[in-house]
């Protein structure tokens, strides 16, 4: 019998060191979930819109308006010379919106983007404004 009491203490114990902790691919959410919503507003300005959802309230929000100049680009030409013109220059307006979901301690519980472009650095402008990537140290 303690032998059986012994093995199942052992599965116990080594089932408990199994236990995932949940990630986020989000670098926004990874950010912000978890921080009060009055440190994001602060950081970013006030929300455009709330609405009571119970035990919390949802806010929707919407800033990081910038216009930046897209450089024209080129193909590599002979001889490291420019080649033809792939793309013109441009200027592009870049914005974010996103819906943050607080708790009834203003502790945000969810952020999700609901409206994005492609930002200046990569596939996402409200991932560079809301979540900038750290420099490493």
């Amino acid at each position: 019998m303690t032998l059986r009491t012994f093995a199942a203490a052992g599965l116990a114990i080594a089932l408990a060191g199994c236990t995932t902790i949940p990630t986020s691919a989000d670098p926004i959410s990874s950010r912000w979930v978890g921080q009060s919503a009055g440190k994001f507003f602060a950081a970013f300005g006030p929300p455009i819109s709330d609405t009571e959802n119970g035990a919390g309230v949802n806010y929707t929000w919407k800033g990081g308006y910038k216009t930046v100049r897209v450089p024209a680009k080129y193909a590599e030409g002979a001889d490291g010379k420019r080649g033809k013109q792939i793309s013109p220059a441009r200027t592009q307006y870049l914005r974010c919106q996103a819906e943050i979901a607080t708790s009834s301690d203003y502790t945000i519980r969810n952020i999700r983007v609901v409206g994005d472009i492609p930002g200046v650095n990569g596939p996402s402008y409200c991932a560079e404004f809301l979540a900038p990537a750290q420099p490493t140290q």
